[in-house]
């Protein structure tokens, strides 16, 4: 094979690969999202247009239910997604596990097992050096 014809062909080939990935239409962009949808996904706000449509989706069946929700209620989903979005992602991947695990514990053992892990929290806490 000749050089041209070696460079013809991957020429050729290249035109068959889109050269960019191409931009996915985002069903649900933050600036079209209402004020409440917006008041309770604050946390992800700047990487909102960037998230999987399927996380969005998730994200966004919460604030359904989000104006029926106390002050306090309203503050602790935002603080607790302000946590996740901190979360690298093995860290979210051993949450969903856990969660997962005490999703199987009988109902009536859940409080005994929440108790354990407070407990086991707090000697972490206590023996962990302090921050310098």
């Amino acid at each position: 094979m000749t050089r041209q014809s070696l460079l013809t062909l991957l020429l050729a080939g290249l035109g068959c690969l889109p050269l960019a990935r191409p931009a996915v239409a985002n069903e649900h962009p933050w600036a079209k999202l209402t004020p409440i949808q917006r008041e309770a996904l604050e946390p992800l706000s700047r990487q909102w247009d960037s998230l999987p449509k399927k996380y969005q989706q998730d994200m966004l069946s919460l604030t359904q239910r989000y104006p029926s929700l106390t002050p306090e209620q309203k503050e602790r989903l935002r603080s607790r997604l302000k946590d996740w979005n901190r979360l690298s992602p093995s860290q979210r991947e051993q949450a969903r596990e856990k969660y997962t695990n005490f999703s199987k514990v009988p109902a009536d053992k859940r409080e005994e097992v929440r108790s354990i892990v407070r407990r086991q929290e707090a000697e972490k806490k206590s023996s962990s050096p302090p921050p310098q």
